[in-house]
């Protein structure tokens, strides 16, 4: 039983249990290419568990059309933006999916499908 209770103990703390990153928000400004500003939450924890990344995604064929990389933990700026620039999308494309992972879960949480402006 102290074993049971310890090992819960220790996976609690270690943020085993923090979840996946979340897309909470997506601002787009397109003219040549595209900037993408996203909001992203997760319950990092610190170099063992963080949001590392996110992607813009074409809804139509699941593209990979940009990715910004995150190289550090966010324990306490939650949630937190970060900007993507210079993104290049098909003249045809009428929406995409912003995906975020983090270094435990890989993808999976809260995804946000954007209808893009003209461009």
């Amino acid at each position: 039983m102290k074993n049971t209770v310890f090992l819960i103990i220790l996976l609690i703390s270690t943020g085993v249990f923090a979840g996946k990153a979340d897309v909470l928000e997506v601002k787009v400004n397109c003219a040549d290419s595209c900037t993408f500003q996203v909001t992203v939450q997760h319950a990092d924890s610190g170099w063992d568990h963080y949001a590392n990344e996110w992607q813009v995604v074409s809804a139509d064929d699941g593209s990979i059309l940009g990715t910004r990389v995150l190289y550090h933990p966010h324990v306490n700026e939650q949630p937190f933006t970060r900007t993507l620039s210079a993104v290049r999308i098909p003249a045809n494309l009428k929406q995409i999916i912003v995906k975020a992972k983090d270094t435990v879960h890989g993808y999976g949480g809260l995804e946000q499908t954007v209808t893009l402006p003209l461009h």
